[in-house]
């Protein structure tokens, strides 16, 4: 095969990817809001965390058995409740443990997606846990059914979209170095814990903060040196596309439609985030300009149903969110700069 041939199948399995990240997580989305699951938009942000790493149909034994994985690493999160409950120092102590190891786990080779669905266990449940156990096992529902949903809409949709011939499968990313391994975990779980200690006080209204925080935490784990900046900027962005697509979910209110507009703006920002359309940003950046979109849109839309005030929500969780990420922004570049000091004076006393 030719270059230019070789560039273009590349380009179009590109675009194929795209397509099925915009068209499962609306189908996702769909699903979890019109049959009324409890905290419905675990679904969709779990589906686009699952079609950003996975390029290829999982087999249904395989499917299955990274559902159980995840229900029983994150059902870890109820074992630190009592802590949390009887000996909260103790308790947060061990949540960040356990974040870090979760964190360390992916940088060093594990599967990121595994990693990413640990943290989220490890803090929504444990968190969940605090106010009321039934809380916690419809948190450990809510990502069992999400995950399960996620896979079963991979492969719907490498069957709408199947590839062309015999797909060599996508990289794998190389482990970090030990040492780095541990300066970024450690990074990551210090850029969750602050959205964790707040969930405490009021676990069932701080959950998508917690949520938004996992999402961080994962994004900063990256050597990109513009890598603090685009966490403000990726959240911002978020917080445009939710404020875009409410008013234009308003022009016409049906189930469908909120299928049709998640798929667009989807799609829109899978293009970019698959390279189709080349930008200067990072994956990871457009990755978590989308879960945020989804997020906040997804909160207001259970607000709305609920009868309460949706733009002064919106208005509190987007500031929150924008405090979140401007603490992250501060803490990568406090560890970076404390890091470069040892590394310096290391150097110069050898």
């Amino acid at each position: 095969m030719s270059t230019d041939a070789a560039m273009s199948a590349a380009a179009a399995a590109r675009c194929r990817r795209a397509l099925r990240l915009a068209v499962g997580t609306s189908l996702c989305l769909a699903i979890s809001f019109g049959l009324q699951w409890p905290i419905p938009m675990v679904a969709p942000v779990l589906a686009v965390f699952l079609f950003a790493s996975v390029d290829r149909p999982m087999p249904a034994k395989a499917g299955l058995t990274l559902a159980l994985l995840v229900i029983a690493t994150t059902g870890s999160g109820l074992l630190l409740i009592p802590f949390l409950r009887h000996a909260p120092l103790s308790g947060v102590l061990m949540t960040a443990l356990g974040m870090f190891l979760a964190f360390r786990y992916g940088l060093r080779g594990g599967n990121g997606l595994v990693s990413t669905f640990l943290v989220a266990g490890i803090a929504l449940i444990s968190v969940a846990g605090t106010a009321e156990m039934a809380l916690a096992i419809s948190v450990i529902g809510a990502l069992a059914r999400g995950l399960l949903l996620g896979v079963v809409a991979l492969g719907v949709c490498h069957w709408l979209i199947p590839d062309r011939g015999k797909a060599a499968p996508a990289p794998k990313p190389p482990a970090t170095a030990a040492i780095d391994a541990d300066w970024m975990a450690w990074r990551a779980t210090l850029v969750v814990m602050p959205a964790f200690l707040l969930a405490l006080t009021d676990p069932a209204g701080y959950l998508p903060i917690v949520m938004k925080a996992v999402s961080l935490g994962r994004q900063s784990c990256t050597t990109a040196r513009g890598a603090a900046a685009e966490l403000l900027g990726s959240t911002l962005l978020g917080g445009l596309l939710a404020i875009l697509f409410w008013f234009a979910l308003g022009l016409f209110v049906h189930l469908w439609m909120f299928f049709l507009w998640t798929m667009l703006f989807a799609l829109v920002v899978a293009r970019r985030l698959f390279a189709v359309l080349p930008t200067r940003a990072t994956p990871g950046f457009w990755l978590n300009s989308l879960v945020t979109m989804i997020i906040l849109l997804g909160q207001s839309v259970e607000d709305s149903a609920a009868g309460k005030d949706v733009y002064h929500a919106f208005a509190i969780r987007m500031g929150l969110f924008i405090g979140v990420s401007l603490y992250a922004v501060f803490m990568l570049r406090w560890i970076d700069r404390r890091r470069n000091r040892a590394t310096a004076l290391a150097r110069t006393t050898t």
